[in-house]
C-alpha cells in the first residue's frame, strides 16, 4: 500500500540526517573523479548560454530582451530537471545495498539523490542571480515577486521525484527505458520555451505550456525572477497537480514494483 510506504518511511528515525549526509555524498561523488570537478558544474550552463545564444540571438534573431538571462533560467531548470531523472534511472539497482543492508526507506534515497542536484542547482542559481541583477543592463533588479521562486521550485523537485520514481521502476520490467528516456528528453527540450519567443512558442503550440509541465515552471520563474510579475496561478495550480498525479502514479509503480526490484535487478 502506498500509505504504508509513506508510514514507514514517516516513522524511520533520524531520517533528515540521513538524507542529507547521502545528499552530500553523492553530490561529492559526482564530481570527485573530475579534474574540474564542481567548477564543470558551473560552466556548463555557461558553455550552453553561449552556444544557443548564438544561434538563436544572433542567427535567428529571436529577438529577446535580456536573452542571456532568458537562456539562463530556462537551461538551469531544465537540466535540473534531466539531471535528476536521467541520474535515477538505475537507482534501485546502483543503490541496492542502502535499502537491503540498511534501514534505508527507498523514498529516503530517491529523495538524497535529487537533493545533491538541488546543490548544483543552488550554485548555478546563485550564478544566475549575480548575472541578472549585476551584469544584465535590462535587468528590472530584485522585486518582492522573486520570494514565488521557492514555491515554483518545490513544484519542479516533485515533479522529478514523481518522474524519477516512474522511470526507475520501469527499469526493474524495461530495461530500454533508459534509451526511451533520452529520445523523451530531447523532445521536452526542444518543446519547452527555453530559447524561443513565448508569444511564438504560445502561437505556434497553443496551450501546450499545459501539455508539458516543464513549460510552465519555466514561464512561471521568468515571470518572477525577470518581469517583476506574479506567476500565472492557473499555469502553477495545473503544474502541481500534474506533479502531484504523477507522484501518485510513481508510488503506486514503487509499491508494485519496487518491491521485487532487488529480486529482479
Amino acid at each position: 500500500m502506498i500509505t504504508a510506504i509513506i508510514s514507514d518511511w514517516y516513522k524511520s528515525s533520524n531520517k533528515m540526517e540521513r538524507i542529507w549526509l547521502l545528499a552530500k555524498i553523492e553530490f561529492k561523488l559526482r564530481y570527485y573523479e573530475n579534474k574540474l570537478g564542481l567548477f564543470w558544474a558551473l560552466l556548463k550552463p555557461v558553455m550552453d548560454i553561449g552556444i544557443y545564444y548564438v544561434v538563436f540571438q544572433i542567427i535567428m534573431k529571436q529577438d529577446v530582451p535580456a536573452f542571456a538571462s532568458y537562456l539562463f533560467i530556462g537551461l538551469i531548470l531544465f537540466n535540473f530537471f534531466i539531471e535528476s531523472t536521467s541520474g535515477t534511472i538505475q537507482l534501485l539497482n546502483t543503490k541496492k545495498y542502502l535499502y537491503e543492508y540498511s534501514n534505508m526507506n527507498k523514498i529516503e534515497i530517491y529523495i538524497s539523490t535529487i537533493l545533491s542536484s538541488v546543490i548544483g542547482f543552488s550554485f548555478n542559481f546563485i550564478m544566475f542571480l549575480i548575472f541578472y541583477f549585476f551584469l544584465e543592463p535590462t535587468s528590472l533588479g530584485p522585486s518582492i515577486f522573486n520570494l514565488w521562486m521557492p514555491v515554483i521550485f518545490v513544484n519542479l523537485f516533485i515533479l522529478s521525484l514523481a518522474a524519477s520514481l516512474i522511470l526507475s521502476n520501469i527499469y526493474v520490467i524495461a530495461k530500454d527505458i533508459n534509451q526511451v528516456w533520452q529520445v523523451v528528453s530531447t523532445f521536452l527540450f526542444f518543446l519547452s520555451p527555453i530559447f524561443y519567443k513565448l508569444v511564438s512558442f504560445r502561437e505556434a503550440l497553443p496551450n501546450f505550456d499545459y501539455a508539458n509541465p516543464l513549460a510552465g515552471i519555466i514561464i512561471n520563474a521568468r515571470n518572477v525572477m525577470m518581469y517583476n510579475s506574479q506567476p500565472d496561478m492557473e499555469l502553477l495550480l495545473f503544474d502541481f497537480m500534474y506533479a502531484i498525479f504523477l507522484l501518485f502514479i510513481g508510488l503506486i509503480l514503487l509499491n508494485k514494483l519496487g518491491s521485487k526490484a532487488a529480486e529482479k535487478l
